[in-house]
């Protein structure tokens, strides 16, 4: 009989929660919610580490195929994807200059919305959608083609095969201590800070 064996995850894959307090001192970011945005990405860089341990110690115990590893199986998206949005967030914003609209970024999105002021009202626009979540533009690696998409949860909406440019966070969380209820105000003081830099560079 052929035996199965399950690699243990080694300690050095664990993922570290990144320092981002540059940003503190930011335009329109309270110190308050920066720490308090950081603290809650922290949570889920752990727990991406805890999920991902408990998988590897259920596959070792032979428990692939229990309820409780496919639980883990689909939470593990959850708090891998808040981990990850909340860094490409983060590192998104610390910008101070608007974006050169004859760089490469500046020209595709002249080119595909016919011009980045049209961009820009639609990127807010989703962004102010009712609910909870984020506005996302994306690349789609097959065609090139950007597309402004709302993700409602961190694991659910991703457009398959597309690399994400510019990620705004939209939960509460990311501006309600700030500007309570008045989400256009976050959206605007969040345009102020984008480090277009890192936008383009993530532009294949």
């Amino acid at each position: 009989m052929m035996k199965v064996y399950i690699a243990e995850r080694r300690k050095d894959m664990a993922y570290t929660a990144k320092d981002y307090n540059k940003l503190i001192g930011m335009e329109g970011f309270s110190e308050t919610l920066l720490k308090n945005h950081f603290t809650l990405y922290q949570g889920y860089v752990t727990n991406t580490n805890k999920v991902l341990d408990s998988l590897s110690e259920m596959a070792k115990g032979g428990k692939i195929g229990t309820p409780e590893y496919a639980e883990l199986k689909r939470r593990c998206g959850w708090e891998f994807n808040g981990m990850r949005l909340h860094e490409l967030y983060f590192e998104n914003l610390g910008g101070k200059g608007a974006l050169n609209k004859s760089g490469k970024l500046g020209k595709k999105l002249a080119e595909e919305f016919g011009s980045y002021e049209n961009w820009e009202a639609d990127f807010k626009g989703v962004g102010a959608m009712r609910g909870i979540g984020w506005a996302i533009l994306y690349q789609d690696a097959v065609s090139g083609k950007l597309i402004n998409q709302w993700i409602n949860e961190h694991d659910v909406g991703h457009p398959a095969g597309c690399n994400p440019l510019l990620i705004m966070d939209v939960f509460e969380h990311a501006f309600m201590t700030d500007y309570g209820l008045k989400r256009a105000d976050y959206i605007a003081a969040f345009f102020k800070n984008i480090k277009w830099e890192a936008v383009e560079g993530r532009l294949k």
